[in-house]
């Protein structure tokens, strides 16, 4: 698999990363340890994944799996923090509740340090000066190499970059973690332009479109699907409109006309899109992961990104 650097840094990821988001509960141990295992086989190194995914979950299965069958040395692990929903605020992201967050997660993995650290959301009750510090605190320390931000929009990211860029003390930003795909292209009005311009590189999450770009939902709900999971429909629904259906019906032509799968259109098209770094895949089982790999070998003709691109183009 090819790799990238990570906007001006100098921490090289792979093009396709690995989504943890269900780890420890609609994905088990089993499942789990056949995407870790397959992933890296294929040259994948980014997985990414967050204190609050399945309550801790997550990261105590990436650290087990870590621990007995992957080389620490071989992977770029990222985590984040910032949201409590637990606590009387749903965002934290005063240097207390920051550190705290990062030393369990720390433990959860089993590791001393994260490659990647971001913070999970803009918090407007913290003075931003106050989060940057903890970040400054998490890599002086070496408990954490590099730092980004996740969810946050272009005027929020400029607002970190330009604070840590002011003074050679301070860390870098060097990763913003944004939902990017053909049904959600609204970053590229700002946060492209922005990433760009302050030498920050993109990771897209849901590069599938939560899932619906996968042609899964063309003729209805499959009783396995996200959608149809409490816990997830509601995060899969405003996908599943007649603007998204149009835009799935023009990547499953582009895919037949190609020979590989709706998937594979959906996921190459992000993946090279101009400033995306990396791409993270969350797969639920091990068969939906290698379909998602077997893009690494695809490169979409010249023609069929424009047609994509003039489809999926509206005033969102």
């Amino acid at each position: 698999m090819h790799e990238r650097l990570l906007g001006r840094s100098g921490l090289s990821v792979s093009r396709l990363g690995l989504g943890t988001m269900t780890w420890g509960r609609d994905t088990d141990a089993e499942e789990a340890a056949s995407q870790l295992t397959a992933f890296t086989e294929a040259g994948g190194t980014l997985i990414d994944t967050a204190d609050v995914y399945t309550a801790g979950d997550s990261e105590r299965l990436l650290g087990r799996l870590i621990r007995g069958i992957v080389p620490r040395s071989d992977l770029v692990v990222s985590t984040k923090a910032a949201l409590n929903p637990d606590g009387p605020r749903s965002r934290d992201a005063s240097r207390r509740h920051l550190l705290a967050a990062l030393d369990a997660s720390l433990e959860r993995l089993g590791l001393d340090y994260v490659d990647l650290w971001q913070l999970h959301a803009w918090d407007e009750d913290v003075p931003l000066e106050e989060s940057l510090a903890a970040v400054d605190a998490a890599v002086a320390s070496g408990r954490a190499l590099y730092a980004g931000v996740c969810n946050y929009s272009a005027w929020q990211l400029a607002c970190a970059s330009t604070w840590q860029r002011g003074d050679a003390c301070r860390v870098p930003i060097v990763s913003s973690q944004v939902e990017y795909s053909l049904l959600a292209r609204g970053v590229e009005r700002d946060m492209l332009p922005a990433a760009e311009h302050l030498g920050v590189g993109l990771i897209a999450w849901s590069p599938l479109g939560r899932g619906v770009l996968t042609g899964k939902y063309r003729n209805g709900i499959p009783a396995d699907s996200r959608a149809a999971a409490p816990h997830f429909a509601e995060f899969v629904r405003p996908y599943l409109d007649d603007r998204c259906r149009r835009i799935v019906e023009s990547v499953s032509t582009a895919a037949d006309g190609l020979g590989v799968s709706p998937l594979s259109v959906a996921l190459a098209w992000v993946r090279d899109q101009p400033g995306v770094a990396s791409a993270v895949v969350g797969a639920r089982t091990a068969a939906q992961l290698a379909d998602a790999l077997s893009a690494e070998e695809l490169t979409l003709p010249h023609e069929i990104r424009e047609a994509l691109d003039d489809v999926s183009t509206d005033d969102e």
